[in-house]
């Protein structure tokens, strides 16, 4: 598994927190509860009711899309990394592609230096 295959969960978990947000918008605008959220119609016609009902339902099912493929590549990736014989860098790769943190927030866990883990997980992936 290459560290571009490992970084999809990461990705996943933030375009589902970007649509989280649309859809808490879309809600509060069909509400009326906003004054005007980003980029969203806002006459208050029915035709503007209807349209947001759409993009909420739209939001809604794109959501749940990328909550199955969450699960799905975070079961992929607690697969690949179960079968890493080092435990150091077990963790590393859980703290850095499961927890999607920072090297510098990976290192404060490992008890090491952000340049340490960095280059561990760099050599790990140079001997694959």
């Amino acid at each position: 598994m290459t560290r571009k295959e490992l970084s999809q969960l990461c990705w996943l978990k933030k375009e589902i927190e970007r649509e989280s947000r649309r859809l808490e918008e879309l809600e509060a605008l069909a509400t009326g509860c906003t004054a005007g959220a980003s980029g969203m119609p806002g006459s208050g016609g029915l035709s503007d009711k209807t349209a947001i009902a759409v993009q909420i339902a739209d939001c809604k099912t794109l959501i749940e899309t990328k909550r199955y493929e969450l699960v799905t590549e975070y079961n992929r990736l607690l697969h690949y990394i179960k079968d890493v014989d080092d435990a150091y860098m077990r963790n590393i790769l859980k703290y850095r592609y499961i927890e999607c943190l920072t090297w510098s927030q990976v290192a404060t866990r490992m008890g090491s230096t952000p340049d340490a883990v960095r280059m561990a997980h760099h050599r790990f992936f140079q001997k694959k």
